[in-house]
């Protein structure tokens, strides 16, 4: 193997590192805004962690980060939460920062 491969496998290692890393935090961020949104929707216990799943799970209906927002803000309109798409996206992009750490941290 020459050092050009060496350094090609290299590269192809740290880039599926980091779309796995980049992948995790998303999911986690997911996570939190999930409880987040639960906790204004009045959920608690299980019901929030429930809540939490279901809005993971949306993330894979549809490319990009809208799927998320769009199922939390009609949660929140169906519920009578006044908290627009603004802000949700402001809390996604808040809890993103956060996860990505956490990702980061190993924690």
């Amino acid at each position: 193997m020459t050092t050009f491969d060496k350094r090609e496998e290299g590269f192809e290692k740290k880039f599926a590192l980091d779309e796995e890393q980049k992948f995790k935090a998303e999911v986690r961020r997911n996570k939190l805004l999930g409880l987040w949104a639960a906790e204004k929707l009045g959920l608690t216990g299980d019901a929030a962690t429930a809540y939490s799943k279901e809005v993971v799970a949306a993330d894979f209906e549809e490319a990009g980060d809208k799927d998320v927002q769009n199922k939390i803000v009609k949660d929140f309109a169906a519920k009578g939460v006044a908290i627009a798409a603004p802000e949700v996206r402001a809390k996604m992009d808040e809890l993103m920062a956060q996860a990505a750490a956490q990702v980061k941290a190993g924690t």
